[in-house]
């Protein structure tokens, strides 16, 4: 019996696509390219989202073997909460889930940084019973330890959870860790997945929540 729902964030609950972003701002495909590769294909924006490395460490960092300016690569960094936005279809399952008794949790990469400003920002934190980015505890997904500190914090049974992420690696790991598991390959397709695996009512007919 599914009990609780864990989600990621990134292209799950908030969209988060910097190509996307690049061209419609009127990037050239060339800069593009090199910005995709250099900034957020790098190293540096991985240990960011570890916690391992500042903003400004990473921007340092990135413009010693780049062809970008350290001015432009801040500027991208300072973009970085423009590029995101809520997926509202998906976002709209999460009061019908809430009502239905499931406990809702988020897992997610994200920078510490940002984190605060997006959390506050975005009205939907409010249906969360709780949640971890990876910045605070120094682990990323798909590390077996950042779920653990999860289900140890929150007291959660993974036999007893759904996760859903729009990385397979991810699922693959909480799967393996006795969650079932979604990958959301199109952000789309939620309200179809969650019904695949068997939600109440509005969104499935089969998962209940504990009374």
């Amino acid at each position: 019996m599914i009990r609780n729902i864990v989600f990621d964030l990134g292209n799950v609950l908030i969209s988060f696509r910097p190509s996307e972003y690049l061209e419609k701002n009127n990037y050239s495909p060339e800069i593009r390219d090199i910005i995709l590769r250099d900034i957020f294909g790098s190293q540096e924006w991985l240990l960011i989202d570890n916690g391992n490395l500042t903003p400004e460490e990473a921007i340092n960092s990135i413009s010693r073997r780049s062809s970008l300016k350290r001015e432009e690569i801040a500027l991208i960094f300072n973009k970085r909460t423009d590029i995101m936005f809520p997926l509202e279809s998906n976002v709209r399952l999460l009061p019908k889930l809430k009502k239905r008794g499931f406990k809702l949790y988020y897992l997610s990469n994200f920078p510490l940084d940002i984190f605060d400003e997006i959390k506050n920002g975005y009205s939907f934190f409010r249906y969360f019973d709780g949640g971890l980015i990876s910045a605070e505890v120094k682990y990323s997904k798909p590390d077996f330890r950042i779920y653990q500190i999860l289900f140890e914090k929150y007291m959660i049974s993974p036999e007893e959870s759904l996760y859903i992420d729009d990385k397979e690696p991810n699922v693959l790991a909480a799967e393996f860790l006795g969650m079932k598991g979604i990958h959301l390959s199109e952000t789309e397709s939620l309200k179809e997945k969650l019904s695949e695996s068997g939600l109440p009512d509005e969104v499935g007919p089969s998962l209940r929540p504990s009374q």
